[in-house]
């Protein structure tokens, strides 16, 4: 800024601007914590259960905003013309714009809303004595009144068009605030630089008026020039006519009317006319002479009458002189004959005078003095209360971070106590009834106890208590055997020790926050920034909108081929007509996730959902109908999900990402996928492949079931939602990469083991002691790498051709046992699973 009042305005515009865009995160926010997805869409069953906060509006924040509001008007010079010089200058009256005068108007109609003077304090600033005071009302009503005059002013000047000066002459800028100098000082001492800013915009608005004025003379002038110049063109054109007349007459008189002359007498009569044309040449200049004499004499006469006045005034101005002299000499003169006597009194009286004047002077000083430095003074106390409270914060993050600390050591700890007394506990076998026996069974029983809410008063009696579900609805501590009861307490208190320990999630958050927000006015579209932040996890807040944008960025097609209530009509037909799949449907609604409060009982609500998808489903795709594992994808999409929306994510798993009959009742995709993992387990995990080999396992018994329902009820439900966030997101690829850092998490543990049983045992339960989401993610998408969708595609194919060969083969063999069992009579008693069902 060139000068301090420019540095005054542009501070206070981006206070503003500061404030409007915080206001507009802090909205952001609020929407996206209240409203993630649309208002017309209502969240799945997990998000009811955790609404998120809601954030107001400060308004005491806003009112005091107001209050303590100074607002300063800019000068002629600001924007780019104030950084590209380094020190302040006039600007003239042209490049003064219209744009800055109504700014300025602007800045000046603001300052007089509500509150804006009142309860104000005085500020000090730095390297000067200047202080804000409280304006008076008269300069308020000066204000007001000079908005008046502004507002009938430019309401005149709309009829100007004419004008080439659309600026107003009578403009006197706002009042500003006094300096301290002008309130302390007196008049004697002033000089130009202690002028106040209300002098400075007086001198600015003359001189750029005295400027205007100079502009029209010199137009002025310039007209009366160019009147001139026709008044001579119009003269020469006269000239040249007269001169082309007399051409012709003279062509005409030598022809035709002067035939028969003499010679002699022609050539007299080209001098006559000769002479006559100078004459009147001769007449011309004279009277064009006489013209400008005369215009002369005016001038000198108007000079003359001027001189005469100015003489006139000089004299009056010289006898108001000499009748001042006499007065004053008549006065000295009698101040000389009382000299005598009143000198003294006079003496004594100026000295007493001076003296009052020099001790006042000394006062003005002290107080100016004690202003600087009181402004020093607090100004240093601003500075030293600023880093008091950067240190107090740092102190408070380093706290925090201690604390959490901690607690994921207490976490930590609590899981080796609860561990250490199950294997001090005796036998169950044993019939000693010891001390030592009754004292474990009861710790056993207290550290069992889950966190419920009829017993909130037990947090201040322990150390920490496992809630007893999770915050997607599933049973944290199981209530059956006391053995998974101690393994599931001790689960828990492991992930809530990582998720303790995880200082980048607050990172993550932010980063998701910043993302929404910059998108807020735009359509998402797939890019590296989004992909690199869904596979870091979507918050929790934020799955149900990302979510549903995932999976109808996969169904556009199918939704915008099918008519408006299509689910529903699905559903109707469904319900009121014969369907094959419901019976299984009914039959398999309690065993989807038995462990989830949200279908844990009949009357629970995602049960009946739950019912509507998987009917309208199979109503959809009568050749699938209902296969065991649709029912858990289901499941698992109803948690962030409404009906609707989780009818079209299953469309997506069953007919976008998986092949052809991946669910049917021959599951020929899935049996593909096994021997595609198999391919790419010798590939990636050389050793793990050989290992198993080896000992003659298949663990395909075991990923068989991860590709089917993606990982449900296989891995802890924090994995298994990171899983599902990326698996919508890039598609069946990543359950390939997932199933792949399963095994490389646990590669030694598995090579430890020496026999096929004890194998075989660990892969049952292995994935459940899988804590850590980001080191798993961490394995999955950097060191599994490449892994090209085309190369899958290509096995998937070669190995397709050869599992139907392998159906045919064994279709073949069956036709040939059913034709012998018709044949035999021992054999007729032999029934087929299928045919029993049939």
């Amino acid at each position: 800024a060139a000068t301090r009042q420019d540095m005054t305005y542009w501070l206070q515009e981006l206070q503003q601007k500061r404030w409007e865009y915080c206001n507009n995160l802090d909205a952001a926010k609020r929407d996206s914590r209240t409203s993630p997805t649309p208002s017309d869409f209502s969240k799945g069953l997990v998000a009811k259960d955790n609404p998120g906060s809601i954030l107001s509006q400060n308004a005491s924040a806003e009112r005091a905003r107001t209050i303590l509001a100074v607002e300063t008007s800019p000068t002629d010079l600001v924007g780019e013309q104030a950084a590209s010089q380094p020190a302040p200058v006039q600007p003239s009256a042209i490049n003064f714009s219209l744009k800055q005068w109504s700014t300025e108007i602007k800045n000046s109609m603001s300052s007089l809303r509500k509150g804006n003077n009142e309860n104000r304090k005085s500020i000090f600033y730095t390297s000067e004595e200047w202080e804000l005071l409280d304006p008076t009302p008269k300069d308020l009503e000066d204000s007001m009144a000079l908005e008046e005059k502004r507002k009938h002013l430019a309401e005149g000047s709309k009829g100007l068009t004419s004008s080439a000066f659309p600026f107003d002459f009578g403009r006197i800028p706002q009042k500003t605030r006094r300096p301290l100098k002008d309130m302390i000082g007196s008049s004697k001492n002033r000089n130009s630089s202690d002028s106040s800013p209300t002098e400075w915009y007086s001198g600015n608005g003359n001189k750029l008026v005295s400027e205007l004025q100079l502009k029209y003379q010199s137009q002025q002038e310039e007209l009366e020039k160019l009147k001139k110049d026709l008044l001579s063109q119009k003269e020469l054109v006269r000239l040249l006519q007269q001169t082309v007349r007399s051409s012709q007459y003279d062509k005409y008189f030598a022809s035709r009317l002067c035939e028969g002359v003499p010679k002699d007498k022609l050539e007299l009569l080209h001098q006559k006319d000769d002479q006559i044309l100078g004459l009147n040449n001769q007449l011309e200049k004279l009277n064009l002479e006489k013209d400008s004499l005369q215009q002369e004499v005016k001038n000198l006469k108007c000079k003359v009458g001027e001189l005469n006045e100015r003489l006139g005034m000089l004299m009056e101005t010289i006898q108001a002189k000499d009748e001042v002299i006499m007065k004053l000499s008549r006065q000295l003169s009698e101040c000389e004959d009382n000299t005598s006597s009143q000198s003294g009194a006079v003496n004594s009286s100026m000295a007493t005078c001076i003296n009052k004047e020099l001790q006042e002077l000394d006062r003005l000083k002290d107080n100016l003095q004690g202003y600087k430095t009181q402004n020093k003074f607090l100004n240093k106390e601003i500075l030293e209360l600023s880093a008091l409270r950067r240190n107090a914060e740092a102190r408070e993050r380093e706290w925090q971070a201690k604390y959490t600390s901690l607690e994921a050591k207490l976490c930590q700890i609590e899981s080796k106590y609860l561990i250490l007394l199950q294997e001090v506990k005796t036998p169950v076998c044993s019939e000693e009834q010891s001390p030592a026996r009754e004292v474990i069974a009861q710790l056993l029983e207290d550290a069992l106890k889950a966190e419920t809410s009829e017993q909130p008063e037990q947090a201040f009696f322990k150390p920490y208590l496992v809630s007893e579900y999770d915050i997607y609805g599933f049973q944290t501590v199981p209530e059956d055997d006391e053995e998974e009861k101690l393994v599931a307490k001790s689960r828990a208190l492991d992930l809530r020790s990582l998720s303790l320990s995880e200082n980048r999630e607050i990172s993550t958050g932010v980063k998701w926050e910043n993302y929404l927000a910059s998108t807020m006015n735009r359509e998402m579209i797939r890019c590296l920034e989004l992909k690199n932040l869904i596979r870091s996890g979507i918050p929790h807040e934020h799955r149900s909108k990302m979510w549903k944008w995932c999976v109808n960025l996969h169904v556009k097609k199918f939704k915008d081929s099918t008519v408006p209530g299509y689910f529903q009509t699905l559903l109707q037909n469904a319900l009121e007509k014969q369907n094959p799949a419901s019976k299984q449907i009914e039959l398999d609604l309690l065993r989807t996730l038995p462990n989830n409060k949200h279908y844990s009982s009949p009357t629970s609500e995602g049960i009946q959902k739950l019912r509507n998808v998987l009917l309208a489903f199979s109503w959809r795709n009568p050749d699938i109908g209902y296969c065991q594992g649709l029912n858990r994808l289901v499941a698992i999409a109803l948690l962030y999900l409404e009906q609707e929306d989780a009818f079209w994510c299953l469309v997506t798993i069953v007919e976008v990402f998986m092949p052809r009959d991946y669910y049917t009742k021959t599951l020929l995709g899935s049996q593909v996928d096994q021997r595609v993992f198999k391919d790419l387990m010798s590939e990636k995990l050389p050793r793990l492949h050989a290992h198993f080999e080896q000992y003659k396992v298949d663990y395909t018994l075991i990923t068989f079931n991860w590709f089917l329902v993606v990982f449900v009820d296989s891995v802890v439900s924090d994995i298994l939602f990171k899983i599902w966030d990326s698996f919508l997101y890039e598609g069946p690829k990543v359950i390939f990469r997932f199933a792949l850092a399963l095994f490389k998490y646990k590669e030694e543990e598995i090579l430890k083991l020496q026999d096929s049983m004890s194998i075989f045992k660990y892969l049952r339960y292995f994935t459940r002691t899988i804590l850590d989401a980001r080191k798993l993610t961490s394995i999955a998408f950097g060191d599994l790498n490449p892994f090209p969708l085309r190369q899958i595609r290509n096995r998937r194919t070669y190995h397709l051709e050869k599992v139907r060969l392998e159906l045919t083969e064994l279709e073949a063999i069956r036709e040939d046992f059913l034709r012998e069992r018709e044949t035999c009579v021992e054999k007729r008693d032999l029934i087929s699973d299928d045919e029993e069902d049939s």
